[in-house]
């Protein structure tokens, strides 16, 4: 039998043994993260370096970005990495660490989309009040709270799975250390409390997501008395977004956490992860850029900025 005492080593089964398909894995997981890496990085520069986009939604989007940043670095280089040096052996630290800071990045992802869905209900349906509710001390306190809840929700809830005792060995029928296959390496006995910690997790994401659905009701309901076709299309056009981003991250998270374990294959549990851990994080830039003029404006500027610096630095070169 097989405890948390004895067990040094999980073991990541991934999606194939076959090394062509393993290859092409790595190769599609390396385009998927660079492609979050870059989208994330050109939206935390541009909001950083703009200062027309220093204002609260801004601010909560910056926020968005960092956390989709680490969320994608937690998971995707680890099994980039076995697949292409053809192991799946991630230590017992290193997948604690992996529940840890996925758990956070998840949590606090809720949260600032929670904030985020606030900030435009006060700012469609009580715009006069926006300056006052929204001003700099409140956000940086709501983001902080963001953060600071789901540190303190990620320490519980992996504080809570590791202290069950493995007895059905160390493999892990996934590609990163996911709390729902770590569950069925549980003692039948032991699970209870990990449980409890799940439901009461469960209850938090779907107040959130419940709030989020009540304010952007509110929204809507308050786009539609706007006379001005040109004011409903922006206000329509920073909220649509975030009514894409919520539903495929959240949902998606929930049916991976509380389906039955017997309820889907293996190959289905994969494709659940890979939506909730990977593309969320992937497609925000480009949902957040896609309908928002102001996002695409700065962008446009920060590109053109950095091919004239490089315009300028090799006809420097040039020149000597």
């Amino acid at each position: 039998m097989c405890n948390r005492t004895t067990m040094t080593e999980f073991i990541l089964l991934g999606f194939s043994d076959i090394r062509e398909l393993q290859i092409l894995q790595f190769v599609v997981f390396l385009v998927l993260y660079l492609t979050g890496l870059m989208g994330n990085l050109l939206i935390v520069t541009a909001v950083a370096l703009n200062h027309h986009l220093h204002t609260p939604m801004y601010f909560f989007l910056l926020n968005l970005a960092i956390l989709d940043l680490g969320s994608i670095s937690v998971t995707i280089p680890k099994s980039m990495a076995n697949s292409l040096m053809n192991t799946r052996v991630i230590s017992y630290p290193g997948c604690v660490t992996q529940v840890f800071l996925f758990l956070f990045l998840g949590a606090a992802d809720i949260g600032i989309l929670t904030v985020m869905a606030y900030d435009r209900y006060v700012a469609i349906c009580q715009p006069l009040y926006y300056e006052r509710v929204m001003n700099r001390r409140a956000c940086v306190q709501m983001a902080a709270s963001a953060w600071i809840s789901g540190i303190l929700y990620s320490a519980l809830h992996t504080g809570s799975t590791f202290s069950i005792s493995f007895c059905g060995g160390n493999v892990v029928d996934q590609f990163f250390c996911d709390i729902p296959q770590l569950l069925k390496l549980a003692c039948s006995d032991s699970d209870l409390s990990e449980t409890g910690v799940i439901a009461f997790g469960t209850c938090l994401v779907l107040s959130c997501f419940v709030f989020i659905i009540v304010s952007y009701v509110q929204i809507f309901r308050s786009v539609l008395r706007i006379p001005s076709e040109q004011g409903r299309h922006k206000a329509f056009s920073t909220c649509l977004p975030h009514l894409i981003v919520v539903p495929l991250f959240i949902l998606t998270a929930l049916c991976a956490y509380l389906k039955p374990t017997s309820s889907s294959t293996s190959r289905l549990d994969l494709m659940m992860d890979v939506l909730y851990a990977v593309v969320p994080p992937m497609l925000n830039p480009f949902i957040y850029s896609m309908r928002n003029k102001e996002i695409k404006a700065a962008l446009r500027k920060l590109i053109g900025w950095r091919l004239f610096t490089a315009n300028k630095m090799s006809i420097f070169l040039f020149c000597f």
